[in-house]
């Protein structure tokens, strides 16, 4: 019987967390009956009682994992290590626990898997959200795709059904702050998508706060694109050469209309003198972008620290420390 794990992150989700787990439970006995199920659920140190909730789950169920972290630390970062921790022939990456991408289509997912596809992949044709976020949304992802020497369709999240060659494959990646939606395609195979309609939060808010959606997108521009560097190139070779061009033009000016080089230009230089202080500052922050995650894989810290597992092969604890290590021995 081959087995078909499912990963889902969470952090203070009570409120969703139950009917995830019953939600998916049900798909495997109505449309998946000849699967073996693996549910892992990655507590991000939950301040409510979602932890409450799973240890009753995982006390009655052998098939619904937990594991819990030290810390919060993020939700790229825990769901990745919930990936790693997974055994089973393949790997729904990522299935939230509100639900917002459809549980309903792993049956469909799974089909496509068996027909010979490494990756069958979600694409969030459209989005039940406001049209600014939507909008920006799209733009990210449009910017990304285009940019990336891996291509994939725009609106291909995390939610993805990979094979274990896939995941093994990723495991190889040294990477302390993963991009999994990206990650899949670079270590390759058969893919397919489905297009699907990615629904809004029924009960609670996110947990993902403005700045942590920033710093996750610079992460995936960062990680698989070095369009920003050439972008600075470019930018600053036109500068440049804009700059001798209008140079050379004032010249010309004063010398044929005020027979002088200098005192109508101040204004000119002061304004011009801010702009390229300002162009100068972005690009060199740009690059300490870069910088520091060069500086994060040098370091090779563990993606997560956990505090304890749960309904793993019967052991209840277990270290991220050595789980890395272990991986990295692998890589």
């Amino acid at each position: 019987m081959k087995k078909i794990s499912v990963v889902t992150p969470c952090y203070n989700e009570e409120e969703n967390i139950a009917e995830c787990y019953s939600v998916v439970k049900e798909i495997f006995e109505k449309h998946l009956p000849g699967y073996e199920r693996e549910h892992v659920f990655c507590d991000n140190a939950s301040t409510d009682k979602t932890l409450e909730i799973l240890k009753g789950i995982v006390a009655e169920d052998t098939c619904a994992r937990i594991i819990v972290n030290a810390r919060n630390f993020g939700p790229l970062r825990n769901n990745y290590n919930g990936v790693m921790a997974a055994t089973g022939d393949a790997v729904l990456l990522f299935l939230p626990a509100d639900l917002q991408d459809p549980p309903e289509l792993l049956p469909d997912f799974v089909k496509l898997w068996e027909q010979g596809y490494e990756i069958v992949y979600g694409i969030r044709a459209t989005r039940e959200e406001g049209w600014l976020m939507r909008s920006v949304r799209g733009f990210y992802y449009n910017i990304l795709t285009r940019f990336s020497e891996i291509q994939i369709p725009p609106g291909v999240g995390d939610f993805q059904l990979a094979d274990r060659r896939v995941v093994e494959a990723m495991r190889r990646i040294r990477d302390t702050y993963p991009f999994m939606r990206m990650m899949t395609f670079e270590c390759g195979g058969r893919a397919v998508g489905i297009p699907y309609r990615w629904r809004a939060r029924k009960r609670g808010f996110s947990k993902n706060r403005l700045s942590a959606l920033f710093d996750q997108g610079m992460n995936g521009i960062i990680s698989f694109t070095t369009a920003p560097l050439r972008f600075g190139l470019i930018t600053g070779f036109c500068a440049a050469a804009f700059s001798l061009v209008y140079a050379i033009t004032n010249f010309l000016i004063g010398i044929i209309f005020y027979h002088k080089v200098a005192e109508p230009g101040i204004l000119t230089l002061i304004v011009a003198s801010f702009f390229f202080g300002g162009v100068q500052l972005f690009f060199t922050g740009l690059i300490g972008e870069y910088v520091l995650a060069i500086y994060s894989r040098v370091r090779e810290k563990p993606v997560v620290f956990e505090r304890e597992r749960i309904n793993f092969s019967g052991a209840t604890t277990a270290s991220a420390e050595t789980a890395t290590s272990d991986k990295l021995a692998e890589g």
